[in-house]
């Protein structure tokens, strides 16, 4: 049992999966061949994959790929010298470093993490305009609908009680008859046969165009033209009416278009810091107003999921959206 035992505790040095039910002769013949055993070491091609420069040289290729993904760019031999660029480190700083001191200035008036009130937001506006002009006052709402789809891509007019403060240039294109309505009225350019010459002529200048159905058909071959600028008529924006006369008082007194664009936000100027908080406050209560009435019946979620407000190159101040 003697002899057993120490052959059982050589098998167990060797991890031989030997027990004390094999037999002596077992056991001997186990250790036998483990200590006979020869591995036979991986012979190496004189030429070709298996040639040991090959070999050599995949090493170094697989070495030199762990590397890279690691980012480890020390130089690997004492040859070598670590490729650096030249100068100083960059520094990256906040955007509101890289403003300017007026700016980070009047931006200290803002408090980021407080939501203001309408009329608080627009009394901050006046205030934290950074230029030397007389700057718009931008309203910027993000809604929870999805333009893609017919019924929530939002487009509409609003009349702003005190308008914009931009000086609109009108057209009229409409029969004769209308022509002296038009301009009494207060548009800038009015015309008929004559005003298809001079877009013929890409002669564009206005800002808003108001035709009658009746002509609208002779707009179409224009539509490439006036289209991406904005400038095609449409009813939904009230510029295409029979009544020249009311469509141009309104497009001169203040009424202006809004749409929702790709990423379901509208920008819309309100005014002028000029206007001052008060009136600011009417008109961006006029837009609000005119906002919620056009909620989709469809949407289940949330209508207006955030309001900001600035001025041309002013700060963003957060706004209450109840």
């Amino acid at each position: 049992m003697a002899k057993k035992a120490d052959l059982l505790e050589k098998a167990k040095e060797l991890k031989l999966e030997v027990t004390e039910k094999n037999t002596i002769a077992e056991i001997e013949e186990a250790i036998a061949s483990a200590e006979n055993h020869e591995v036979r070491e991986a012979k190496v091609a004189k030429a070709g994959k298996r040639s040991e420069k090959s070999l050599k040289e995949a090493e170094e290729k697989a070495e030199k790929e762990a590397r890279k993904e690691a980012g480890d760019t020390t130089p690997q031999s004492e040859d070598a010298e670590e490729t650096r660029k030249k100068g100083p480190a960059p520094k990256v700083r906040s955007r509101l470093e890289r403003r300017g001191k007026n700016y980070r200035k009047l931006a200290e008036k803002v408090d980021i993490s407080k939501v203001y009130s309408v009329a608080e937001a627009m009394k901050l506006a006046t205030e934290t305009s950074p230029v030397k002009f007389d700057a718009s006052v931008e309203v910027h709402v993000r809604l929870g609908v999805d333009p893609r789809q017919a019924d929530q891509n939002i487009r509409t007019t609003v009349a702003l009680p005190h308008g914009t403060g931009k000086t609109v240039r009108v057209a009229v294109f409409a029969p004769e008859d209308q022509h002296a309505a038009a301009k009494k009225a207060g548009a800038d350019v009015v015309g008929d046969e004559a005003f298809l010459k001079q877009l013929d002529k890409g002669t564009i200048d206005f800002d808003t165009l108001i035709a009658t159905p009746a002509y609208m058909p002779k707009l179409g071959k224009y539509a490439r033209v006036l289209g991406p600028k904005g400038l095609m008529p449409n009813p939904k924006s009230g510029t295409v009416s029979a009544d020249v006369e009311k469509a141009v008082t309104e497009a001169k007194t203040g009424k202006v278009e809004y749409r929702v664009d790709k990423q379901a936000i509208i920008h819309l100027s309100i005014g002028k810091v000029s206007f001052g908080a008060a009136k600011l406050t009417e008109n961006a209560d006029a837009f609000m107003a005119s906002l919620q009435s056009q909620k989709p019946s469809s949407l289940k979620g949330v209508f207006i999921q955030s309001v900001a407000v600035s001025t041309t190159m002013g700060p963003g101040i957060k706004v209450a959206n109840n």
